[in-house]
């Protein structure tokens, strides 16, 4: 598995990490064997979040005796973000996961407290050991130049963003401010969330023929499409051990200059949006 720095962090992190978004409707068992099963293949960034239900009880579960190996992330809620509010979250979301840090703690998306306010809260939380670096989630430009402005240089440590062959518009102005700024990417649902373009369509064709090329399936082509550059992340969830195999083992698919402008084309990037969509 490939590591690569994690932005100001100074972490060695995988570029291809696990996600555990709706992973509470699966079945526990199969769910915590598919994160220890990733775990045991080196995708050991594993992400979480206080809004997935009893997803974070299921990684605490799954990363039990093993902590250290893992760059361990949760995330916040809007609507505790305030300076009080944030840090009775993280307790919450320590005692689910069954450690004592997070190496990462992430505002899950802008809401109604004002941003000065959970970065404090974040920065406290640094100070007492609880959180090893903090970032942001769903943010535009706008949202981290305020960041960055109340916090200064070197923060956020990442912006966690959805990233996927058909929703690519975090390439026209978020990655390159996030790359000019030393902040990582992580993109979720890196297969559309139940839109992942099939044979039958020319991407899907497109992706089988790379796949085949190289003795791989078209999910592993598409994810090592979207960490193509340093700076990119990726959390795929994976809902069993051979899944997660699956996933982990497209770091091992080294695409072409020619084959990324196959994809490139297939899936075109499209007018910027006037607001980051998020799901």
């Amino acid at each position: 598995m490939e590591l690569r720095p994690f932005a100001s962090t100074r972490r060695e992190v995988p570029a291809i990490g696990q996600g555990t978004w709706q992973m509470d409707g699966d079945d526990r068992a199969a769910a915590v064997a598919a994160l220890r099963r990733g775990l045991d293949l080196g995708a050991t960034h594993v992400d979480t979040a206080e809004l997935y239900g009893a997803a974070e009880n299921i990684v605490g579960e799954a990363i039990a005796g093993r902590r250290d190996d893992v760059f361990l992330v949760s995330k916040v809620l809007p609507e505790h973000a305030s300076r009080r509010g944030t840090i009775a979250a993280c307790e919450k979301s320590l005692r689910r996961l069954r450690t004592d840090r997070l190496d990462c703690y992430l505002l899950h998306w802008r809401g109604r407290h004002p941003l000065a306010e959970t970065i404090a809260a974040f920065e406290e939380l640094e100070r007492g050991g609880k959180i090893l670096s903090w970032g942001v989630s769903n943010f535009d430009v706008a949202d981290l130049e305020e960041t960055r402005a109340i916090a200064g240089a070197g923060r956020p440590a990442c912006n966690q963003v959805l990233y996927h062959l058909r929703e690519r518009a975090i390439e026209h102005a978020v990655i390159p401010w996030c790359e000019g700024h030393g902040v990582a990417v992580v993109g979720y649902s890196p297969f559309g969330s139940g839109s992942f373009p099939g044979e039958r369509t020319a991407g899907g064709r497109v992706l089988q023929e790379i796949a085949d090329a190289h003795g791989a399936t078209a999910r592993q082509v598409a994810l090592q499409f979207l960490v193509r550059r340093p700076s990119l992340f990726a959390i795929p969830k994976a809902a069993s051990p051979a899944h997660a195999a699956e996933n982990a083992a497209a770091g091992q698919v080294h695409l072409t200059r020619a084959q990324l402008g196959r994809i490139d084309g297939a899936f075109p990037l499209g007018p910027p949006r006037r607001r980051l969509p998020m799901l």
